[in-house]
């Protein structure tokens, strides 16, 4: 009994020391000052954080329930922080930690596995994301979706609890809060329901067959929310700097090559961050084709994995892996729907999407924490496991340790953004077109430099932000 207390103090404190770590991280990389996205933002919906009319907005992001709530209570309570939102998205990672930490205990799933597990949770390799606080309520719809599809997985291994059936029902209207972010989850979930629903029939269970219609009503209670999102989407405006505009069938039809080097850089970037990768690949340290190599060994890690599912059929006990090896593999073809009209297949890299691409590799690890332990597995196939296990660790280990090493680096970028802020407000046309260049690149914003000096009289008018 002492020990099984121990277990789960150990299982509780891990999410508890990495969202302290991501927190000291965001404290050493950055300064609260508006940037990027942020300017657009302002523009959009500053004053008037109150006015029902600004959460209808053509801005995309500005359309999201979530977001009109949480930046109410960041201009009235902390002067429009940007540091606030990044603190939101901090503890939606602890969240969605925690939620696993719960399952992995339920699970039994091995400490060592766990370890694995959260190494990949709090890994740096979502490092723009965990700096740029525009995206948290990505993390909060990942946490949200996490719970989601562990409730669910107690429910189909036939040990649901009391409210699960309600929970079940609301939790896709707060993962829809989130819009383009839970999107992508809540057509995962969609799925999820249509398997449990057709395979649950086949399953001597009883539960299941009291559960059938159920799902029925969990998959219309999914699909609405996500209705709502993709009607509010269809009056909401993205605008892309460095979009070529050309549509994927000329693109794909001049380079059919396109797309899986895209998807390969893409998986390659969840071993090694993408920023090491591009440096390496552009010192010469590293060629191109490595690259696509090492995102053929993820590719491999999650063949084999869907290939265990199938061979061991976990999916008779355990749901969640599957559902996250779908959501990842999903993400990274989402990712390129959205990203292919920049014509670079290094957008892959980016690690702004790391944190759509980690969910597959959690699924990956799970999967090989529930086979390791089978005595039906063999030697060839543990050492292939093994060494996925490791890549992973290495890798993210790697990329977290030259991201604490870069945090001093980044944060005088953004001391530099706070000392010039001041400035902008009150710069002529001609001052703005002579540093345009400069600005461009430092506010990380290229889709207009007077939209930029309004953004900061916005604030400076009002008090906001480096102003208040």
């Amino acid at each position: 009994m002492k020990r099984n207390s121990y277990r789960n103090i150990f299982y509780f404190l891990l999410p508890f020391l990495g969202t302290l770590f991501l927190l000291w991280y965001v404290k050493n990389a950055t300064c609260d000052v508006v940037y990027s996205d942020y300017v657009r933002l302002v523009n959009s919906y500053l004053p008037d954080v109150w006015d029902p009319e600004k959460f209808f907005v053509p801005d995309v992001l500005t359309r999201l329930p979530i977001n009109y709530l949480a930046r109410i209570i960041n201009v009235e309570l902390f002067g429009f922080s940007i540091t606030f939102e990044r603190v939101l998205g901090v503890v939606s990672v602890g969240l969605a930690a925690l939620v696993f930490a719960r399952y992995c205990v339920s699970r039994s799933v091995g400490a060592v596995w766990f370890c694995l597990l959260m190494a990949v949770m709090f890994s740096l390799n979502q490092w723009e994301m965990l700096t740029n606080g525009s995206g948290w309520s990505h993390f909060f719809a990942v946490a949200g979706f996490f719970y989601n599809q562990v409730v669910l997985d107690r429910v189909w291994n036939g040990d649901p609890k009391k409210y699960d059936g309600i929970r079940l029902l609301l939790l896709p209207w707060l993962l829809g809060a989130a819009g383009p972010y839970g999107g992508s989850y809540g057509a995962v979930m969609l799925s999820a329901y249509v398997f449990c629903f057709l395979y649950g029939r086949k399953r001597k269970d009883d539960s299941q067959k009291e559960w059938g219609r159920r799902y029925v009503f969990c998959f219309l209670s999914t699909l609405l929310p996500l209705l709502l999102y993709l009607l509010s989407n269809s009056f909401a405006v993205e605008s892309h700097a460095g979009a070529t505009g050309r549509s994927l069938t000329v693109i794909l039809s001049e380079d059919p090559s396109f797309f899986p080097r895209f998807i390969l850089k893409s998986l390659a970037g969840m071993v090694i961050g993408g920023e090491g990768l591009l440096q390496w690949i552009q010192g010469g340290a590293l060629p191109n084709s490595a690259c696509y190599l090492l995102g053929g060994f993820v590719a491999a890690a999650y063949l084999l994995a869907l290939w265990l599912h199938v061979r061991y059929k976990l999916y008779e006990k355990h749901l969640l892996p599957l559902m996250l090896l779908i959501g990842g593999g999903g993400n990274h073809l989402l990712i390129f729907l959205s990203r292919y009209i920049f014509e670079r297949e290094d957008y892959a890299l980016s690690s702004r999407y790391a944190l759509q691409f980690k969910v597959g590799i959690l699924g990956i690890l799970l999967t090989f924490a529930f086979v390791w332990g089978k005595t039906a597995i063999n030697r060839f196939l543990k050492a292939a496991i093994g060494l996925f296990c490791l890549a992973i660790l290495l890798g993210n280990g790697y990329t977290t340790y030259r991201e604490i090493k870069k945090a001093p680096y980044r944060e005088e970028n953004f001391e530099k953004m706070a000392r010039l802020a001041p400035e902008i407000p009150g710069m002529s046309d001609e001052a703005l077109l002579e540093q345009k260049q400069e600005l461009e690149d430092l506010y990380e914003y290229r889709k207009g430099i007077y939209d930029l000096r309004q953004a900061f009289r916005i604030l400076e008018e009002n008090n906001l932000n480096i102003f208040r």
